[in-house]
């Protein structure tokens, strides 16, 4: 072999080394590329998935606060509901047969609130005939009230002067709306306990 051959042997020779060499890292980093590639690919996977779950989980969780307020507001609904009841049936039992002895207490507290020496009492239509006799019974009552009249209501009575300016309302009606409020709680609590 001459010398000619012998570099240019040995120049192909290393070319072919450092091809190998380059085709081996060439090789090497396509690899390396490859599972980048992949790697990637599994993270944006695994991050819709962590998306998908978070979002399945929050309209879990706006179904279930919907459906606690639906379940609160039904039970708010039934508990009303009986109380309305209650408050309906103690109406009826106070309207149907109110005793003497009742409606002379209301008088007397309509007129010790009133504080005048003359008064009108107003009854329901049905109870002017009771309030009459309790007044010509009971001679503190009837020093007191000059008339007896008609108004429209369930029960009880009202109170006022001759010139009809001072009123004092002891109807069942309003008697009901100012005590149930400060009732409810606890008629609440008996009924409803641990509900």
């Amino acid at each position: 072999m001459s010398g000619m051959e012998k570099i240019s042997e040995a120049i192909l020779s290393k070319v072919e080394g450092e091809a190998q060499t380059v085709i081996a890292e060439a090789k090497e980093k396509a690899k390396q590329e490859r599972e980048n590639a992949r790697q990637q690919k599994q993270a944006r996977v695994e991050e819709e998935k962590s998306r998908r779950l978070r979002e399945a989980e929050e309209e879990a969780a706006r179904i279930r606060a919907r459906a606690a307020v639906a379940a609160r507001h039904e039970l708010l609904v039934a508990k009303a509901s009986v109380v309305d009841r209650i408050v309906k049936q103690a109406r009826n039992e106070m309207v149907k047969a109110p005793s003497e002895e009742g409606l002379a207490n209301l008088i007397r507290d309509a007129i010790t609130t009133i504080e005048l020496d003359e008064v009108n009492v107003l009854v329901a239509s049905k109870d002017v005939g009771t309030v009459e006799k309790i007044i010509k019974r009971e001679k503190d009552l009837g020093s007191k009230v000059k008339a007896v009249n008609k108004i429209d209501c369930s029960g009880g009575v009202v109170a006022e002067s001759i010139d009809s300016m001072v009123r004092v309302d002891n109807t069942y009606d309003t008697r009901l709306e100012v005590l149930l409020p400060k009732i409810s709680p606890e008629l609440n609590e008996k009924l409803f306990k641990g509900m």
